[in-house]
């Protein structure tokens, strides 16, 4: 296939978390608000005059000091993100938008607010989100509340944001245009021979979450209109197509790798992957802006921290669900090192996927930068043969 136009652009842009967009953001005198989770709205960080940057740590393979300060028994994406704040990596961000999710994330905000001078930005502050750990309407009451405390009051307060209700739909309507393009986006992964690497789409989702919208937007458009006329190779140079699940995921080397191993990521269920993050945001009738977006994040999270057995069965039937439809041969559930709610997931789902949806299941435990290439690649390798037998077997 020939290149993407925009894909050198984008990788560049993901080399760095204060990356030129950003930069050109702040200069344009926007606020820039970090967040690290789903949970934390990013449409509602996106109001006029602020854009969302979902925090990464590009690189960093070895975060020492902040195992000094988290212990070296706690996720490596968390650690990663206090090292690099540690190293100034952070100073660009003028407020942390936290929420009571994931323990070690969780962690790395309170540091954030509790130690001196870790972000260099005098109008830099943190203000935390309590997240319900059930669906229901209650729950959904408690999550608009605490928005409105914690996301509106908060930046109406010490930034003179406009929260009204007009912004909100402003911004809900700036998100879906960039979530439908996005998702079309995605849909080319669903061909027989999809005309877009897994590669390439991690890339661009990763994209829309780190850069003011308003200044990434057009490029996306392009980059849809390109895959309208791309054409596919003439022979596949894939075995299989899997679903790659998980926990957090912002490294778009590690679906090169899996790429590079035969098996073409077409569907992406994890942490900072596009499958819920990027679906279109509905206002139901007589509901309010703000109340319209409690509910869709609620609602449409698929994180492992809701433990109700109604809730852990769905989320493998969503799973298996999306795997059909974007004709996957296997999964590969990829949970990072001392994940707290995926270690028990991807220990299920390598049960509960073969044995009720029949499909093959690669279970794998990883670094957040990873190092272990070769080991990792035996394991892919191992994977694609079985199922490309099981295909054999099978008379696929």
């Amino acid at each position: 296939m020939r290149d993407l136009k925009h894909l050198i652009y984008f990788e560049d842009l993901l080399q760095e978390a204060n990356n030129e967009l950003v930069r050109k953001g702040k200069d344009e005198g926007n606020l820039c608000l970090g967040y690290t989770c789903y949970f934390m709205p990013e449409v509602l960080l996106d109001l006029p005059g602020c854009f969302a940057v979902r925090l990464r740590a590009p690189k960093c393979t070895s975060p020492d000091m902040a195992t000094y300060y988290m212990s070296g028994r706690t996720c490596h994406y968390g650690r990663s993100l206090l090292e690099r704040a540690l190293e100034g990596g952070f100073n660009f961000i003028d407020a942390q938008l936290a929420t009571e999710t994931c323990t070690v994330t969780c962690r790395f905000q309170e540091h954030l607010g509790y130690m001196d001078d870790v972000i260099n930005n005098a109008t830099f502050k943190t203000e935390f989100t309590d997240v319900p750990f059930k669906k229901n309407e209650n729950s959904i009451d408690h999550y608009e509340k605490q928005l409105k405390i914690h996301v509106l009051d908060f930046l109406e307060r010490e930034f003179g944001v406009d929260v009204s209700d007009e912004a909100i739909l402003k911004s809900i309507e700036i998100n879906n245009e960039v979530n439908d393009i996005i998702t079309e986006i995605g849909n080319y992964r669903k061909l027989d021979n999809p005309t877009i690497t897994g590669y390439e789409f991690h890339v661009i989702t990763l994209v829309s979450m780190v850069c003011p919208k308003y200044l990434i937007i057009d490029k996306l458009r392009e980059t849809l209109e390109e895959l309208k006329t791309r054409e596919p190779d003439d022979k596949p140079n894939f075995k299989i197509k899997v679903l790659l699940a998980g926990s957090e995921n912002d490294d778009p080397d590690f679906t090169k790798l899996i790429e590079g191993c035969g098996a073409l990521v077409v569907a992406d269920r994890y942490c900072y992957g596009s499958l819920e993050a990027r679906g279109h945001i509905d206002i139901e009738d007589g509901e309010s802006p703000l109340r319209a977006v409690a509910r869709h994040y609620l609602l449409t999270s698929q994180c492992a921290r809701f433990m109700e057995q109604r809730e852990m069965r769905n989320r493998k039937k969503v799973i298996a669900d999306y795997a059909k439809e974007y004709k996957a041969d296997g999964i590969i559930v990829a949970s990072n090192k001392f994940c707290e709610y995926w270690s028990y997931e991807r220990m299920i789902d390598s049960i509960v996927l073969p044995r009720d949806y029949g499909f093959p299941v690669c279970s794998i435990e990883k670094e957040y930068i990873n190092t272990a290439s070769g080991q990792l690649r035996t394991r892919f390798q191992a994977f694609v043969e079985s199922v490309e037998l099981k295909k054999i077997q099978e008379g696929v």
